[in-house]
């Protein structure tokens, strides 16, 4: 949608047949953005199709099969083309970001690998709201190239050559967003949701900086930005499965209502893992694995968090 009113044409590739000719045929895609009129385009299962030709290539997986989902795709990128990653999350297999995955599994130079990232519930940009949004590339000449097909009256990229940081503000928000919707699910209040958002950010700056990001990043649109939006709105996927969580349902069940990816909950055990290997502190994150997958209380993550040793506060400590 962002591409196509931004005056690109746009060739959608998904595996669902219904889907695909509903959004060519009727311009809707009831099962994802009910009651949305989606702008001209065409849509396929034919991944060749949707490929031959095109300049800017932009995958929106799930971040844990995107490897897989791409590589028997590599013979059928344009040599020349820039891909873009819409994907948040870390690879559990590798600890990989995804612009490394793409290079990867499409082999692609970097300096044609994009990613995109920012306060953009998918929701509320479907109803044309205005936003905008962080293009990070190692080239900037391709940073230019994706914000100028992309930016519209109402989405406004920004160019970032921090890609490091901008991913991993994409990928951890998402742990954190559900670290405060298991809070609110529990009953905790304001105080509690703005310490969370607030400590989140240490940790997500914390990481970052040890990988070599730029610290100027995380208070920007992808980092602080992001953050604010997916920690507070119960558009937010991550958000709602955290909630489910704090309200007593089981992982599997909470997935099960939230209905659609939710990235935060695989990629928390690969960031604590991507931590573990740098020395990183990030107790929220550990305390959501914890929670997720060796079926502690969320009463008791929360208590952890406040038992910790007391300090001065120091902006990355």
């Amino acid at each position: 949608m962002v591409l196509a009113d931004a005056g690109c044409e746009v060739r959608l590739w998904g595996r669902d047949e219904a889907v695909a000719a509903q959004v060519a045929g009727e311009r809707r895609n009831e099962k994802y953005l009910p009651g949305v009129e989606l702008p001209a385009m065409t849509a396929t299962t034919d991944a060749a199709e949707a490929l031959a030709g095109a300049q800017l290539v932009v995958v929106a997986v799930p971040s844990q099969v995107a490897r897989a989902t791409l590589r028997g795709m590599r013979d059928l990128v344009e040599p020349d083309a820039v891909v873009v990653s819409l994907m948040k999350g870390v690879e559990l297999s590798t600890d990989e970001r995804m612009s490394q995955v793409i290079a990867e599994a499409l082999d692609v130079p970097a300096g044609r690998v994009a990613v995109v990232s920012g306060p953009n519930l998918a929701l509320e940009i479907a109803a044309r709201q205005p936003t905008a949004t962080v293009v990070a590339c190692t080239d900037p000449g391709t940073a230019r190239f994706v914000a100028e097909a992309c930016g519209n009256p109402y989405f406004r990229p920004y160019t970032n050559a921090d890609v490091v940081g901008v991913e991993l503000c994409g990928a951890v928000k998402n742990v954190i967003a559900l670290a405060v919707g298991m809070a609110q699910g529990r009953g905790f209040g304001s105080n509690t949701t703005a310490t969370v958002i607030t400590r989140g950010l240490v940790e997500i700056t914390r990481l970052g900086l040890a990988l070599g990001a730029d610290a100027g990043t995380f208070s920007g649109l992808a980092g602080m930005g992001d953050l604010v939006a997916t920690c507070m709105s119960p558009l937010s996927r991550n958000h709602t499965l955290g909630r489910h969580v704090g309200e007593g349902m089981s992982l599997e069940e909470a997935l099960a209502a939230t209905g659609t990816t939710a990235e935060g909950a695989k990629s928390c055990r690969s960031v604590l893992d991507l931590a573990g290997k740098h020395g990183v502190d990030m107790p929220i994150t550990r305390g959501v694995v914890s929670v997720l997958y060796d079926g502690m209380p969320v009463e008791e993550m929360a208590r952890g968090l406040l038992s910790r040793p007391q300090k001065a506060e120091g902006v990355w400590t």
